[in-house]
């Protein structure tokens, strides 16, 4: 993992051993095949990615342990980091954690090479520079209370392993790499290794594919745990959800109405009296209190609203 720029005439790395640029049996004659077998085929294939996330299930958990303790007990933040696809799914997680929790945008960050304008239009080439996110993370001022998470579905990204070596060794976080392929552990500068063993792609090397999916659904358990564990649910309610749309303001009198008891009108009527705030509505019914009272109970029960329903009584 030399820190040193490729010229146009150097001959890249041979990946043949990555297992994601390997061929598949299955699909050597997907030229040949109609539109329904297609179908069937990716299909039959998506079925093990599932199976395949639930054999990390105690690699993914161990990572979580160790985020929560950063994340949830020192206010410290989750950094995804990838490039292309794996980039583009970490900035996406991280792009729904604040209107469905009330997550402020600064505490789970998703950075991908070549910055936002890489979400639409390509910008792979950029994943070669080893140090390419050094500079993205040196906005963030990084520390011991962070967390970063590489994606790479093939392990090799160099501006990933970069930007983890540096989170790592430079400003002590912790740090992860999510790989859908075997790698070296030992020479590998990350604290935790999340390896879905989705194997070869239908389609050689495309990792937007089984990779792609198995990388959503970790980054969904990883982002939900933490939210989970902070509070920010209550049995399996989003009670901390932003109602910044019709959908969503339905949804949150719902939830009024689940857990007060009160009708749909009432319900609308104390979401609005709460200024939006799902919990602080459900606390003022509760508790009988007034909005002012209600915030002063949830921050002293650090957001939790099982606790909100039990402090000073």
């Amino acid at each position: 993992m030399e820190n040193h720029k490729k010229t146009t005439t150097e001959q890249p790395a041979d990946r043949s051993h990555v297992h994601t640029e390997q061929r598949h049996q299955r699909s050597m004659s997907l030229h040949r095949l109609d539109i329904a077998s297609c179908v069937k085929l990716m299909n039959d294939e998506d079925h093990g990615v599932a199976a395949a996330v639930g054999d990390a299930r105690e690699s993914i958990a161990r990572f979580i342990e160790g985020v929560h303790m950063r994340f949830n007990e020192r206010g410290g933040r989750l950094i995804y980091l990838g490039a292309g696809t794996s980039g583009r799914l970490g900035v996406l997680d991280a792009s729904e954690m604040p209107p469905t929790f009330q997550l402020p945008g600064d505490r789970i960050i998703g950075v991908i090479a070549g910055g936002d304008r890489s979400l639409r239009k390509s910008s792979e080439g950029l994943e070669d520079e080893f140090d390419g996110a050094r500079h993205e993370l040196e906005k963030l001022s990084l520390n011991e209370s962070d967390s970063v998470l590489g994606i790479a579905s093939g392990g090799t990204t160099p501006y990933v392993l970069g930007g983890l070596k540096y989170a790592k060794e430079e400003r002590g976080a912790l740090t992860g790499l999510l790989t859908c392929t075997p790698i070296d552990r030992d020479a590998m500068t990350a604290d935790h290794v999340l390896y879905i063993a989705t194997g070869p792609e239908l389609i050689t090397g495309s990792t937007r594919m089984k990779a792609g999916t198995a990388t959503k659904m970790v980054l969904n358990i990883i982002s939900t745990t933490l939210m989970i564990q902070s509070g920010r649910i209550f049995e399996n309610l989003m009670v901390d959800l932003r109602a910044t749309n019709d959908k969503l303001r339905d949804r949150a009198a719902r939830i009024i109405m689940t857990l007060t008891g009160l009708n749909r009108r009432d319900a609308f009527a104390l979401l609005d009296e709460s200024g939006g705030n799902v919990k602080c509505a459900i606390v003022m019914q509760r508790r009988n209190v007034s909005r002012k009272d209600a915030e002063g109970i949830l921050d002293q029960c650090g957001g939790r609203l099982d606790r909100a329903f039990m402090v000073g009584m």
